[in-house]
């Protein structure tokens, strides 16, 4: 007997990330190769029935940390096809650490928590994206994706990724039992509790997950992100016209903090250009 599907309309308020397999899955069986529903008829056209070949950007969202805040943008902006989705907390730190959110939206799409509903993560669904990166994250945004909770815009792009078995690399900025870290005015010393470590744990057995605890295992598991988006022959596209040629306006000359840097176009001269900037003095 046939398996019963649920048809439930997809909304992005999630629960958690309940899928299978390894954390950068290969391409999912076309719309065509799916099973209908035994008592409707309907066929599933999106989520992980769409056509994964269309998904051509990294969904980079940003929470209310500023630890090596400054440093993982600047690997976000040599990706090919980012865009940046906001927590309400990110917004207030962004611009403390000399990253205006009018600035940032001058470059790059930029999305911001605004509604309940967190409306842009219906994107998830629309063969948009490829890759959700949620760089860095508090212990507060490591607590919330490590047990399934999401209210805020970047726990829900992350569970309702995992359900769509979107792979997602998690930097969890509270991984050591010492860590130094830089404040607006300065550097400080913190002392993560046992639950903020328990935590990083308990994240790492959640489905389609990769966490990483520095910025060299970060730009790792990007480039191998990008190498298997190579072999899967994603051409990276703007999100509209599917061309290969969106380039964002450069930002003002002399404002702090944003690389007017261009971006590459395909992940492979990606890979290249974050692996000359690693070996550069």
């Amino acid at each position: 007997m046939s398996p019963k599907h649920s048809t439930s309309a997809a909304t992005p308020f999630t629960a958690g990330c309940t899928a299978s397999a390894s954390p950068f899955p290969t391409a999912s069986r076309p719309p065509a190769d799916r099973e209908a529903d035994a008592e409707t008829g309907v066929r599933a056209t999106g989520g992980t029935a769409g056509d994964s070949s269309r998904r051509s950007r990294f969904a980079w969202t940003v929470t209310g940390s500023g630890h090596f805040l400054a440093e993982t943008l600047e690997l976000a902006f040599r990706l090919p096809q980012v865009d940046f989705f906001l927590s309400a907390a990110a917004e207030e730190v962004l611009p403390l650490y000399g990253y205006p959110v009018d600035v940032l939206k001058e470059r790059f799409r930029v999305f911001r928590d605004k509604g309940a509903s967190s409306v842009p993560v219906g994107m998830l669904y629309d063969d948009v994206y490829h890759t959700v990166v949620v760089a860095p994250a508090t212990s507060n945004t490591v607590a919330k994706c490590a047990f399934g909770i999401s209210d805020t815009l970047p726990t829900n792009m992350f569970a309702q990724a995992g359900k769509l078995a979107i792979p997602g690399i998690v930097f969890a900025c509270d991984s050591e039992p010492v860590v130094i870290t830089k404040s607006p005015r300065e550097w400080v010393e913190l002392r993560p509790r046992n639950i903020d470590l328990d935590n990083v744990a308990r994240l790492r057995s959640i489905d389609h997950c990769t966490v990483v605890e520095s910025l060299a295992t970060l730009e790792q598991a990007l480039n191998a992100r990008l190498a298997q988006l190579t072999e899967m022959n994603h051409p990276p596209r703007s999100l509209h016209s599917g061309r290969d040629d969106f380039a964002p306006p450069a930002r003002p000359a002399g404002t702090a903090g944003c690389a007017a840097e261009p971006l590459p176009h395909s992940p492979e001269v990606a890979q290249a250009s974050l692996a000359a900037d690693r070996r550069e003095p």
